[in-house]
């Protein structure tokens, strides 16, 4: 029994390390294409924390997304699994608020990193990039 709950931790974290990396590399890519449009924004006088703000509200948006079709799928597909849990309802809130929210936090800071980086890009150097 413990181990096989050694290895579902296990892929548990590496489930969640791919889709950090993942969200990681969708919104660096995002950053990389709109630094035109970035330098832009900025050059006009709009400020570094609304450019990370927008930045991370666009993954964040995504992020819920995903988490409510997970969600979704996970109350759909706890009747194929109840008969391997133990002591917990395939509905129980508390395990599927926590996961929840640790991915949802986690989400947010793979968003915010490269949101800090936009924002503290130069107006000059970013619209140079583009040409």
């Amino acid at each position: 029994m413990a181990f096989t709950m050694a290895l579902l931790v296990i892929a548990a974290a590496v489930t969640l390390l791919l889709g950090v990396v993942g969200i990681y590399g969708v919104m660096s890519y995002i950053v990389t294409q709109r630094t035109g449009e970035i330098g832009v924004r900025l050059a006009l006088g709009e400020s570094p924390g609304a450019i990370a703000v927008a930045i991370v509200r666009q993954g964040g948006l995504v992020t819920l997304t995903g988490l409510a079709l997970g969600l979704g799928a996970a109350l759909a597909g706890g009747r194929l699994i109840q008969a391997l849990l133990y002591d917990v309802s395939p509905r129980d809130p508390v395990v599927l608020a926590v996961p929840t929210a640790v991915l949802l936090a986690v989400a947010l800071l793979a968003c915010w990193v490269p949101a800090r980086r936009a924002s503290k890009l130069s107006p000059i150097e970013a619209l140079r990039a583009d040409m």
